[in-house]
């Protein structure tokens, strides 16, 4: 195969991984709280990091970014609470949609605190991708749905992850930027775990596993496949979990979208698009999700 092709296999493959770590998160959600849910992603996480610092098992503690890493970890950690909820109470469809909206908070943010120029092209592709929020929430309507904000609210803190990484990446290797938050996702989440703790069956268990081992996995590969090809051939297929979501969820719980799902989501996804694939000089984006 050659290097694009690995890349568009990769990216592939953990997008699939990825959809289906969000299914066993929507099957368990039915019993088990978000914020446990979570604890156990972290804490199995944190324990697969732990093989990589075998030969130098003190390197973590010789990071000089304890500040960053805590902010990193307290921002990954609301986001991931937000995906989680949402992907348990919302149409699965709308709830991986929903991740895809970062980037257009990312243009805010870099205006407020970075002094960019946002331009009059992206402040109107901006606002069609908030315009496309708005529709998903359905104000207007007998069918409000505020679960929608508690999304938006996740990319937004995922912004504040992207941002940490790219301060942490300057001095810390990428193991490194794992371990913490890791550590701290799960340190921050198990009081509230713990308040709200539901003891697993041996099968919900089992589903927890999956949960930790899809997550971390589907997002190496699909981080992986795009440092092999140009973003442009592998962001749409990175983005193509909406339509996973779209056709799992309705084969595995039986959802279907309204129009107002369909506007809103074809919107997010259309500003999103156009965002990532049209700034003069496109890096690879980060995987969606902390």
């Amino acid at each position: 195969m050659s290097k694009t092709s690995r890349g568009i296999f990769l990216v592939s493959a953990g997008s699939m991984m990825l959809v289906a770590m969000a299914l066993l998160i929507k099957q368990l959600g039915t019993r088990i709280p978000s914020v446990e849910i979570l604890f156990f992603r972290s804490a199995l996480g944190f324990l697969l990091v732990l093989p990589f610092f075998v030969r130098n098992p003190m390197e973590p503690l010789r990071t000089k970014r304890h500040g960053a890493h805590l902010i990193r970890g307290i921002a990954g950690a609301l986001a991931n609470i937000c995906f989680f909820w949402t992907v348990a109470h919302m149409l699965l469809a709308d709830a991986v949609a929903l991740q895809f909206s970062r980037p257009l908070f990312m243009l805010p943010l870099a205006v407020l605190f970075l002094g960019e120029v946002a331009g009059l092209r992206r402040s109107l592709i901006v606002s069609v991708g908030f315009l496309g929020i708005l529709v998903s929430a359905r104000p207007f309507t007998a069918g409000f749905d505020p679960g929608v904000f508690v999304g938006a609210a996740g990319a937004v803190f995922s912004c504040w992850v992207v941002i940490c990484i790219k301060w942490l990446a300057r001095t810390e290797p990428t193991r490194v930027i794992m371990f913490y938050y890791s550590l701290w996702t799960a340190v921050f989440t198990a009081i509230p775990a713990l308040f709200w703790w539901v003891w697993p069956t041996p099968a919900e268990l089992v589903l927890l596993i999956g949960v930790g081992v899809l997550g971390i996995y589907g997002q190496g590969l699909v981080t992986q496949g795009y440092t092999m090809a140009d973003a442009g051939a592998l962001v749409p297929l990175d983005y193509s979990r909406v339509v996973y979501a779209a056709i799992l969820g309705y084969l595995l719980f039986g959802e279907i979208p309204g129009p107002w799902n369909f506007v809103g989501m074809a919107l997010i996804i259309a500003a999103s698009l156009t965002l990532v694939l049209t700034e003069r000089r496109p890096k690879p984006p980060t995987v969606a999700g902390p």
